[in-house]
């Protein structure tokens, strides 16, 4: 019964209709817990926990995060003790609360490590390092990045290599470390392009003029932006007049100075 109706929560999860699949979910935990089933329990507050997140139902989300951390301590499941002490991470982050954030996945950190969780610490480094930046601590921002790094290049992670870098980037331009800044933001060029991602690419193509702007480096902002431009039109991005307007304005500015 309670997988049947998991299944049911399921499927209005991926048509989008948020509301059904809670109640789905809810019946899923509470034939869970007539039945006293600790990993159908655990499954279902956990889904119910996901649905109540996205419908920005943060102390409900958070109840049933915690029961399913009581549950997976109590069976000593590592990874997904791991998993839930990163979606509690997620809550605080969402909600506005750094510090908070940063201590669910600082012991997301230690319990996953052991478990040589790659991917998962990839991105869980990634999230820690956007808490320092909101409590205002670059550098530690910037060696969590680092971290975040070397673990998506153990497996290929491509995306999050693209990504890492151009938060890595932000933060180097941020700072002032605009040679650093460059460096990262090449680099997450290059991994949205293998990745066939224009948006991303285009993004960090926006970021990289900055840096060449910062530098007193028009020409090459002007091919950054001309590269943005390019992608703008081929996926129909909303910010092609704005890069239009820019570039426009850059080659003025340039022919002006020299």
């Amino acid at each position: 019964m309670s997988s049947s109706a998991s299944r049911r929560g399921e499927i209005f999860l991926h048509r989008g209709d948020l509301s059904k699949a809670r109640l789905w979910y809810e019946q899923a935990v509470n034939e869970a817990r007539q039945e006293q089933f600790p990993q159908a329990l655990s499954e279902a507050l956990g889904n119910l926990g996901n649905v109540c997140a996205l419908l920005e139902d943060v102390e409900q989300a958070e109840a049933c995060y915690r029961e399913v951390l009581e549950i997976q301590r109590t069976v000593q499941e590592g990874n997904a003790i791991g998993e839930t002490l990163v979606n509690l991470g997620n809550l605080k982050t969402d909600t506005g609360q750094p510090e908070k954030a940063r201590a669910f996945y600082l012991e997301a950190i230690d319990v996953l490590t052991p478990l040589d969780n790659t991917r998962a610490l990839g991105i869980l480094y990634s999230n820690l390092a956007l808490q320092e930046l909101q409590l205002d601590r670059p550098e530690r921002a910037i060696d969590a990045f680092h971290t975040a790094l070397e673990y998506h290049r153990k497996i290929g992670n491509e995306d999050g290599l693209a990504t890492t870098y151009g938060q890595l980037g932000k933060t180097f331009l941020l700072t002032g470390h605009f040679q650093k800044a460059e460096a990262c933001f090449n680099n997450a060029t290059e991994h949205f392009a293998k990745l066939g991602n224009g948006v991303g690419e285009a993004g960090a193509l926006r970021l990289l003029a900055d840096v060449y702007v910062e530098r007193k480096d028009s020409l090459s902002a002007l091919r950054c932006l001309e590269r943005a431009i390019q992608i703008d039109q081929v996926y129909r991005l909303p910010q092609y007049e704005e890069d239009r307007q820019r570039y426009a304005q850059l080659r003025e500015l340039s022919r002006g100075t020299r």
